[in-house]
This record gives C-alpha cells, sequence and structure tokens, in this order.
C-alpha cells in the first residue's frame, strides 16, 4: 500500500501545530491522529471525528514545509 500521512498544517488552529503523522496502515495512522488531535487539540474521539480524520489522508511523505 505505501507510506500514508497526515499533516496537521493543513487544518488551520490557534496554535499554529505543525506536526505530521505517517504510518504503513491506515488503522494505525488513524488511530495516532485522533490520539494528537485529543491529547493536543482537545477534540473528543468519537466515530464522526476518526471518519472525519481518515478522510485527510494522503498517500506518501507528509512534504518538509507547507507552502502558504
Amino acid at each position: 500500500m505505501g507510506r500514508l500521512y497526515i499533516d496537521c498544517r493543513e487544518f488551520p488552529s490557534e496554535m499554529n501545530c505543525t506536526v505530521a503523522i505517517a504510518a504503513d496502515n491506515e488503522k494505525e495512522l488513524v488511530d495516532a491522529a485522533v490520539q494528537h488531535a485529543v491529547a493536543v487539540h482537545g477534540h473528543k474521539d468519537t466515530p464522526q471525528f476518526r471518519s472525519d480524520i481518515a478522510k485527510a489522508i494522503h498517500k506518501g511523505n507528509p512534504p518538509a514545509s507547507r507552502a502558504a
């Protein structure tokens, strides 16, 4: 399947989070991203939130920088 990632820089926030999380499978990536979102951003771990997180997954590796 290849590497998958989610990049917090795609989601504007007051803290301007720059974390990107990568994994080799979707379940592992969603679990890690949800843990980050709950612990750092105060989101609630719900089935709908997990579904929303899964929609933000990209194939490959996160870019070194994000265009503004």
